[in-house]
């Protein structure tokens, strides 16, 4: 199946590109190169990837340019933009052109991968059937998510929140990257209300000694498969 998802991947650093591009290969994807940000742009507009993994800092036209060119030329891929900036002005920049995730550099080849599976799994869902994790069964169809073979119930918040905890499960995600993703970036509550719905998806999971979903002090949550 992940041969039919075509990857452009966008970098100046060649040693990146031939690092990624490599590892994407073989693990089935088609991938093409730009190494700067008009080129990305016209390439995309012949090879129309399903995901877009862009650098920000590029000479020419940079990542938030190359990100809104290519959403305003109506590509549906899912961006995720490489960032040796962690800055949060950044992230909220990105997220408001159109960019779906981040990647803070430096990262491993496992979490970038985890990444895209997650976000190719949110924006074509119908690429994919039921997905296994461990004790957990997702299917995005139908919008369920099978827990030890039983159907969960959950509200549709708790149903955003655990998927992306589940696709994106051994990182950790703080609790701005939750906000950011199932809340959506303009939220403007407080991050108090995630720890509420942990708390609400702990339960439903029969989770009381916090072995699925670990609180990582000081940085946030980790969702573990058995």
């Amino acid at each position: 199946m992940k041969s039919e998802i075509k990857v452009l991947l966008v970098d100046d650093e060649p040693h990146i590109v031939q690092f990624l591009q490599l590892g994407l290969e073989n693990e089935g994807f088609e991938v093409k190169t730009a190494s700067e940000g008009m080129s990305a742009v016209t390439i995309a507009k012949d090879f129309q990837p399903h995901i877009v993994i862009l650098d920000i800092m590029m000479p020419g036209i940079d990542g938030f340019e190359v990100c809104r060119m290519l959403k305003k030329n109506g590509l549906q891929a899912s961006v995720i933009m490489l960032t040796a900036k962690d800055e949060v002005d950044d992230r909220v920049k990105g997220l408001t052109l159109g960019a779906d995730d981040y990647v803070i550099k430096p990262f491993s080849f496992e979490e970038l991968l985890a990444r895209m599976n997650a976000r190719l799994r949110n924006q074509f869902p119908n690429m994919f059937g039921e997905v296994v994790y461990g004790p957990f069964k997702l299917d995005d169809r139908r919008r369920e998510i099978l827990f030890q073979n039983q159907v969960l119930v959950l509200s549709p918040t708790e149903y955003e929140l655990l998927k992306y905890m589940i696709l994106n499960h051994g990182i950790v995600l703080s609790k701005g990257m939750i906000l950011d993703k199932v809340w959506g970036y303009s939220f403007q509550g407080e991050e108090n209300i995630v720890e509420v719905y942990v708390r609400a998806l702990r339960d439903k999971l029969k989770d009381k000694e916090h072995q699925l979903i670990r609180t990582i002090r000081g940085s946030g949550y980790r969702l573990d498969l058995p």
